[in-house]
């Protein structure tokens, strides 16, 4: 049975001209600037040359223990405290200016809080140039001698270049010659001092290889990003006293090669490292900077200064510019200097501050969102879209992280233990960005043309100019002539010394032309010796080219198998790669799951602990409550019996009384009259009891009565005459429970009254204690109840079971006899809280109708 084919991923698309295999990673590259107080504390330190360690600072407890956590971060390398702005350039920057000279862009960015150099590294100070500077001045020594005239090249708004031929050039110059812009730097103007120090570079810097058969124009372009809005610094607004225009935002486009660029921005050509530095400096003065708690001039937005370099071939005779505009090759160099990530709280913003402060956060979170999602997409094989809209920083350099171009990132910190915070989320940022990979720049399409058109039209003209030069030190060597000049008719003098100069001179010639004749022989015959040299060095080094070809052509068959047997090991490797995802994929998958059941797992865990210790809760509650109940009621049913007891024993004491008693003679038959005064004395008996003493009102004592209790009665309910009243010091009696009340008191009791089975009103004081919720509230947990009950003392009625017929007089049988006598009974109520009481069951026979 054939295994199941499983479905070829699709690849992702490729832009034109990039190489997919050839990527390089984000170059991020630290730099340390020293503390500026030696007494400052210090929280990082460098380990070597490309390694870092943040140690937390006092104060900063992060471990649970109360250890001091060190962490160590790596970077491409690290420039300490005593590092110069040469070998800084020298390994970042160098290597970008020689890509743009060969036609590749580049991407500079410096990074950082606050006050930690940034603008320091990129623009430098007097007597300290920066790498913006220096990046100048390494690219006008390598192409200063083949630049073009001003204006053969001629930008346009659609992020490209145009050629103009040598006479529109010059009627272009002439033109803005007559009419002065101050967009134009003059190359005669003289060097401002403001910045003369920054741009006088020691060093001499120069690119190699350079294509002499082309001529090179060097455009500058400076713009800022100031609250999410593009502004050009070097966009001149005619000054109005009256009603002052403020600068107007610019727009992102796109062009032809899908490539950003900001629409409508000035760019300036530039023939010279001062010319460049003038036109930034102009630019410079208009960026917004502001002094902050942290810093005294902070950067408020992200600055941009682009270098782009138009390079066209000559044409086949070497002289003029090839009018193609199609051989054009422009490429761009990005220097950014990003502003610093602030926390408000320590930079004391109010106001606008806080706005841009706000804005500058915004834009670097999106910038660090972006590299997260292109380090997940190129790690995992995800194809999440990349948030480069949302910033306009990131929408301008999209082409960089999804096209091609070489990206550098130096990262800035300041030691000192204030940043530590901030300086932690720099190295956790920069961390992300060096697993960020960038696709290799391709090398330029060579344009087809004979090289070297340059120096060999030259060299056409070199020897007319020999001969001319030759023929003046000959006629140097020749003796002077005698004036010629014949002021007389008689002068015979003149005539024959200008003879006689004349064939000294030809004689002269004579000599040097048969010396020129021996030389020119002799010559010849070393050129003969050094023909035949030469035709033996050409065979021999022929033999040689056809015993190396031959090498060479075995080497090209090796080579052919070996690219074969590549091409199937990259075939085997890309199905490993794609079947590895896969596994990756479904690996993550089963890995997420699993931590969603382990997540649910613990949420039914920590449920059922929850409901087991309510459960518990609820169990001993409801014990102890029936503990109660049923010491009560056996309480209760001990009293009962033994009033029953106690009754029964009264009752036998009166039977054994009654029929004890001697009975002599038979009573008379009382008159109506004796009988019912027998009857009131009988009513009347004695009670056993004394007489108790008053009882006096008491008041029980609550358990709590150390704490602040709410009494809660509502309105509706009616006031007792229990001898027993609930009474709770240092308590805040409310009709309505409210959250103020609650909030004074530790205790709550709720007096709630209904109407029992038998009548009566039953009082229940419902108790419990108050408790501060999460949210701010109050919330009451019942934990007991206490009732008070009034029962009115009801006795039984009880007759005898059988009745004495009448009498034959119509009178009633005596009523002393055995029956009546004992069923008149005293009996205690059970449960009564007054002790034993009298209850007469028995009633006065009635006479039948």
């Amino acid at each position: 049975m054939k295994p199941a084919r499983t479905k070829t991923p699709r690849k992702p698309p490729v832009k034109k001209g990039s190489q997919t295999s050839l990527k390089d990673p984000v170059g991020v590259y630290c730099r340390v600037r020293p503390l500026s107080l030696p007494e400052q504390e210090c929280c990082i330190e460098v380990i070597n040359n490309t390694t870092v360690q943040l140690h937390t600072p006092e104060g900063y407890r992060l471990n649970r223990n109360g250890d001091y956590k060190e962490t160590q971060y790596s970077f491409k390398q690290v420039f300490g405290t005593h590092t110069t702005q040469k070998e800084l350039f020298d390994v970042v920057a160098n290597p970008l200016v020689d890509d743009l000279i060969h036609g590749k862009n580049g991407l500079l960015f410096t990074y950082g809080v606050t006050g930690s150099g940034k603008t320091h590294t990129m623009t430098g100070s007097p007597g300290e140039g920066g790498l913006l500077p220096r990046c100048l001045d390494m690219l006008f020594n390598s192409i200063g001698s083949f630049q073009a005239k001003r204006y053969v090249f001629k930008s346009n708004d659609r992020n490209s270049m145009d050629i103009q031929c040598e006479v529109d050039a010059l009627l272009e110059r002439q033109k803005r010659e007559a009419t002065p812009n101050p967009k134009t730097p003059s190359s005669k103007r003289q060097v401002d001092p403001e910045f003369a120090d920054m741009i006088n570079v020691q060093e001499f810097c120069k690119a190699e290889e350079v294509d002499e058969d082309s001529v090179y124009g060097v455009f500058v372009s400076y713009i800022e990003i100031y609250n999410n809005y593009i502004y050009d610094l070097l966009e001149e607004v005619p000054f109005d006293p009256i009603k002052p225009k403020p600068p107007q935002s610019k727009l992102l486009r796109e062009d032809k090669n899908h490539n950003m660029y900001v629409a409508g921005c000035t760019e300036v050509e530039v023939k010279s490292t001062e010319e460049a530095f003038e036109v930034f400096w102009r630019g410079q003065k208009k960026r917004r900077i502001a002094n902050t708690h942290l810093n005294h001039e902070s950067s408020r937005s992200h600055s941009v200064f682009n270098i782009k370099l138009v390079q066209a071939p000559l044409d086949a005779d070497g002289d003029n510019v090839l009018q193609e505009k199609e051989q054009i090759t422009i490429s761009q160099l990005s220097l950014v200097d990003l502003a610093g990530s602030e926390r408000t709280n320590r930079t004391k913003a109010e106001g606008n501050r806080l706005r841009e402060a706000g804005n500058i956060n915004q834009s670097l979170m999106t910038l660090r969102t972006c590299m997260e999602v292109l380090r997940e997409n190129q790690t995992y094989g995800t194809n999440k879209m990349v948030p480069y809209r949302d910033s306009k920083l990131t929408h301008l350099f999209k082409n960089y992280f999804d096209g091609e171009g070489k990206v550098r990132l130096i990262v800035c910190v300041n030691p000192k233990a204030e940043d530590y915070e901030e300086s932690l989320q720099v190295m956790r940022f920069a961390e992300v960005t060096q697993e960020v990979e960038v696709a290799r720049p391709t090398d330029k399409a060579i344009c087809g043309l004979t090289p070297g058109r340059r120096y060999r039209n030259q060299a056409r003209g070199g020897p007319v100019g020999d001969e001319l030069l030759v023929s003046e030190v000959v006629l140097q060597s020749f003796p002077p002539l005698p004036s010629c000049e014949i002021l007389d008719i008689n002068d015979e003098q003149t005539l024959p010394r200008l003879i006689e100069a004349l064939e000294k001179r030809h004689h002269l010639r004579q000599m040097m032309i048969d010396e020129f004749h021996k030389q020119s022989i002799t010559f010849k015959g070393l050129l003969q010796e050094f023909d035949n040299a030469v035709l033996n060095k050409e065979n021999y080094i022929q033999g040689k080219l056809n015993e190396k070809e031959k090498v060479i052509s075995g080497q090209k068959s090796e080579i052919e198998r070996l690219e074969k047997k590549n091409k199937t090991l990259e075939y085997k490797v890309e199905i490993l790669e794609k079947t590895t995802t896969i596994y990756e994929e479904d690996k993550r998958n089963l890995q997420q799951e699993l931590e969603t059941q382990n997540q649910k797992l613990q949420r039914q865990f920590s449920d059922k602990r929850r409901l087991e210790a309510r459960l518990q809760g609820m169990v001993t509650e409801t014990t102890m409550k029936w503990e109660k109940e049923c010491e009560r009621r056996v309480a209760a049913k001990q009293l009962e019996m033994q009033n029953k007891l106690w009754v029964k024993d009264e009752k036998l004491k009166q039977l054994k009384a009654i029929v004890i008693e001697p009975q002599t003679e038979r009573p008379e038959r009382p008159s109506r009259k004796r009988d019912q005064e027998k009857a009131t004395q009988r009513s009347v008996s004695p009670s056993p009891v004394p007489n108790a003493p008053p009882v006096r009102l008491r008041h029980r004592r609550s358990r709590s009565a150390g704490d602040r209790w709410v009494d809660h009665k509502p309105a509706s309910n009616l006031q007792t005459e229990t001898v027993m009243q609930p009474h709770v010091p240092h308590a805040i009696t409310v009709s309505v429970a409210n959250e103020k009340a609650l909030a004074k008191c530790e205790k709550y009791m709720l007096t709630h009254q209904e109407l029992a089975s038998d009548g009566e009103i039953e009082t229940k004081l419902i108790k419990g204690d108050v408790y501060k919720t999460r949210g701010g509230g109050q919330a009451v947990q019942f934990t007991e109840i206490e009732t008070l009950k009034q029962e009115s003392p009801t006795g039984r009625k009880r007759r005898s079971s059988t009745v004495e017929p009448a009498q034959p007089d119509g009178t009633e049988s005596e009523w002393t006899d055995v029956e009546t006598r004992c069923s008149v009974a005293v009996e205690m109520r059970a449960g009564s809280q007054l002790g034993p009481g009298y209850q007469h069951h028995a009633q006065p026979k009635r006479k039948k109708p």
